[in-house]
């Protein structure tokens, strides 16, 4: 598959820098070749991939951990992945669904080893309907490439997470992904409508609506959304568009301390709704710093990035109340607004560029995306600055202030024992104070398998009891994405693999 191979290695060069031994370390199981055959026969011998090679492509994810599976298929039609889902029913055979693999969760790796089932093939915009604000696509259209189609037609898609370059639309809706813009537009399930998918039997639903209103039967379309393809294989999404915003403005606000900008983001949303609110803290802004169109004051120790939208009178009209607004606010350094759209543009790029740009710190990260209510956000930092002091590791934050959901990156040398234990421990009492303060312990990235030891302490028996039984309904012999969410879960049987 070369040009599936050619987008690995620039997601490689881009997300992952760390990935020696990819290509040595031999964890994955193997299917007999009665398997290997029916499934060359579904989808093609030149659309199955076996190799250690290439099955080493589709080892990871975000979080830099590595599960090979026995072998790659790359579906071509929803006909396909029925009659693939109706082999593994028969033979008990895991199945992960995957787009990217650009999550941050682990929830596209193979933990259980068997067959990884790749959309990139299914990259179809099939429909765009300006009239009715519709869009319908397959799973494995990338994220700014749909949105580049609607913009060309007056009109948006607002879900953006930092990955919009790379990662799919099937992939934001597994994870119910989000991003900066979800303070005034919200997340991927926000905008999906309806969808097709295919349940582990083989059988293909249709769920939801294509209209602004439906609400005939349980709604299985927001249950599939954010699911991490464990209970379902989508082939077919139905989004809501938006009118495309006719003006903008980005507004940069150098503060003095992380005290004052992460107090003021509560200021400002009292007042206003901007599109996107972000904040860097001191770590986060050095290593944006270069990319940055000109130079901060030098007292700068961080940094919230705003942007407004809407009518041109009305973006005119939001700056200068912003700007009256905060004026003289202590802690305030500046209000400096993007002169062009060019500038505005590398100002988010390198707001996009922290993530990748941090292992510069270390080679390792645990990346956290936890939510906590708006007014406590100076509390969470200040408890993620004691963290980095307790366990003497570089520990960041970063994130979509506007929604309280902030990414706090623990860096680490896993080689290092002490590092690694410390990073763990750092980890785990992240959580505990992050439900302490009334928050949840992801905001978009999702359980995977890197929260799911965790997942005990937000959701009680009871709920967690009914969530299982909910994936048993859909999933009873447990072979789609086995391992994933729940703790401990049992894995898909191997015998006859």
């Amino acid at each position: 598959m070369p040009e599936c191979l050619r987008f690995r290695l620039r997601f490689i060069i881009v997300y992952l820098p760390d990935l020696h031994g990819l290509f040595i370390r031999e964890r994955r199981k193997t299917l007999n070749p009665a398997i290997l055959d029916r499934l060359a026969a579904i989808v093609g011998p030149e659309n199955l991939a076996t190799s250690p090679e290439e099955c080493a492509c589709y080892a990871y994810d975000g979080t830099g951990q590595e599960f090979p599976p026995a072998a790659v298929a790359f579906p071509g039609s929803t006909e396909e992945i029925s009659a693939i889902m109706r082999l593994a029913s028969e033979y008990r055979l895991p199945v992960v669904p995957r787009g990217a693999g650009t999550g941050m969760s682990g929830g596209a790796l193979a933990v259980a080893g068997g067959l990884v089932l790749a959309c990139s093939r299914l990259n179809r915009i099939v429909e765009i309907d300006p009239i009715n604000q519709v869009a319908v696509v397959e799973p494995g259209v990338i994220t700014a490439d749909l949105q580049a189609e609607v913009n060309r037609l007056g009109l948006a898609y607002p879900p953006d997470p930092a990955s919009s370059k790379f990662c799919t639309v099937g992939g934001n809706v597994a994870e119910c992904a989000g991003g900066p813009g979800a303070v005034k537009y919200g997340v991927t399930r926000d905008y999906v409508l309806g969808l097709e998918a295919v349940l582990a039997s083989g059988e293909i639903i249709h769920t939801g609506v294509r209209t602004a209103k439906g609400v005939v039967g349980y709604d299985l379309t927001r249950l599939l959304v954010g699911s991490e393809g464990t209970l379902a294989i989508i082939t077919r999404i139905t989004l809501r568009l938006l009118p495309r915003p006719p003006a903008r403005a980005t507004l940069l606000l150098p503060c003095a301390s992380i005290e004052t900008a992460t107090s003021l983001v509560a200021t400002i949303l009292r007042r206003h709704t901007p599109a996107m609110l972000e904040y860097l803290d001191a770590t986060a802004l050095d290593i944006v710093r270069p990319m940055l169109p000109d130079a901060l004051p030098a007292a700068t120790r961080a940094l919230l990035l705003l942007e407004l939208d809407g009518s041109e009178q009305g973006v005119a009209a939001q700056t200068a109340s912003l700007r009256d607004f905060l004026a003289g606010q202590p802690g305030l350094l500046e209000l400096r607004t993007a002169a062009t759209p060019a500038e505005a543009e590398v100002l988010w790029r390198a707001r996009r560029a922290i993530s990748p740009a941090a292992f510069n710190l270390r080679p390792h990260k645990l990346s956290e995306d936890v939510v906590v209510p708006k007014s406590r956000i100076p509390e969470l930092v200040a408890f993620t600055e004691q963290l980095a002091s307790r366990y003497r590791l570089p520990i960041f934050t970063f994130g979509h202030a506007g929604d309280g959901n902030i990414h706090v990156n623990i860096m680490l040398d896993r080689d290092q024992p002490t590092e690694r234990a410390g990073a763990e421990a750092a980890k785990a009492a992240l959580f505990a104070e992050v439900l302490r303060l009334n928050g949840t312990l992801s905001g978009e990235h999702g359980v995977g398998i890197t929260k799911a030891p965790f997942i005990a302490l937000e959701i009680d028996p009871p709920t967690l009891a009914l969530m299982r039984a909910v994936k048993h309904a859909f999933d009873p012999l447990n072979i789609l994405n086995p391992g994933k969410i729940f703790p401990a879960a049992t894995m898909a049987s191997p015998e006859n693999h």
